[in-house]
């Protein structure tokens, strides 16, 4: 089965906790926790998504070598400028799966088209 969210004018936060629950099975009445759900969630229009200004500042990402001074940082406006809208609901939602077992094949059932 395939579930469409349509992103345009939503926020990230708002598809993300959809896309979430229904690739976690959530909304299925045939619901077991110990089971990928057999959906596929697909979002489209990424790009025409509404991010607030002040957000596109926040830091999205950190990464540190080890070494002094060694923090990187990265904001929600250069991942989009490096990286595409995709790879912001991507870290949205692989954010809001359990890391457990089943977390890279419920990943692997999400498609984003900008």
């Amino acid at each position: 089965m395939t579930h469409k969210i349509d992103a345009q004018g939503k926020s990230v936060g708002r598809i993300a906790t959809e896309a979430a629950s229904v690739l976690m099975g959530k909304t299925s009445p045939a619901f077991q926790k110990h089971l990928v759900a057999d959906v596929q969630v697909v979002i489209e229009n990424a790009s025409k998504a509404a991010i607030a200004p002040t957000k596109l500042g926040e830091v999205h990402s950190k990464r540190y070598s080890g070494y002094p001074g060694g923090l990187k940082e990265r904001t929600v406006a250069q991942t989009i400028e490096k990286k595409g809208f995709s790879e912001v609901f991507i870290r949205a939602i692989e954010r809001m799966i359990p890391r457990n077992r089943l977390h890279k094949p419920r990943m692997k059932r999400l498609t984003i088209n900008d």
